[in-house]
């Protein structure tokens, strides 16, 4: 089987944490923890002024995650690029998403071993 991950494009997570609740409620994971986090950047002004605005989120994968094994054994998305409200969790081959990796600034790419 061909190696797979996840691009995440973070300049489009809103901090929904919709990945987080689905994730948790797919792997029945108790109270606190979960397979993906988001975390918040910001806010913070900066700028010689002060008059621009550091805020974003991006999702963290934790030791938990195991990109739903389960899930993609029967040709499912992982639960969290399912449940995705803002689309910037993409699954895929990682060759494929390698490819798409320099195409924009705020990206990161998720591969578990």
């Amino acid at each position: 089987m061909a190696e797979c991950g996840l691009l995440v494009d973070y300049e489009w997570c809103t901090g929904c944490r919709s990945c987080e609740m689905a994730c948790a409620v797919e792997h029945g994971f108790p109270a606190g923890q979960c397979g993906v986090v988001v975390c918040e950047i910001g806010p913070w002004s900066y700028g010689p002024h002060g008059e621009r605005w550091q805020v974003g989120y991006q999702p963290a994968f934790t030791d938990q995650c195991d990109l739903c094994a389960a899930r993609r054994a029967s040709g499912a998305l992982p639960t969290c690029a399912k449940h995705c409200q803002a689309k910037c969790l993409e699954y895929g081959l990682l060759d494929v998403l390698v490819g798409k990796l320099g195409a924009k600034t705020k990206q990161s790419l998720v591969a578990l071993g």
